[in-house]
């Protein structure tokens, strides 16, 4: 689908997120998995519940941070693996 974005995202669990899609499909992403096997101090802080819980949908993707410290490809969150 040309132009796939993401349309709202909750939480889904221990660190994952169930995120909509503007193709009315929904995938639900385990994004602490990917911070655990990728450690970096720009993407521990997100381990906590409460930081991980502070994303917010800018221009169709689910980031986190004000200068969008964790972004993952839109494709990739559709997929439900990211890389």
């Amino acid at each position: 689908m040309n132009n796939l974005h993401t349309t709202n995202a909750e939480i889904a669990g221990n660190l994952s997120v169930l995120l909509f899609f503007n193709d009315n499909t929904r995938q639900t992403v385990d994004i602490g998995g990917y911070i655990r096997k990728h450690p970096h101090p720009q993407y521990n802080k997100y381990l906590d519940p409460k930081q991980f819980a502070a994303f917010k949908i800018e221009n169709g993707n689910i980031v986190w941070g004000e200068d969008w410290d964790l972004i993952f490809p839109v494709e990739q969150l559709h997929q439900g693996v990211i890389e």
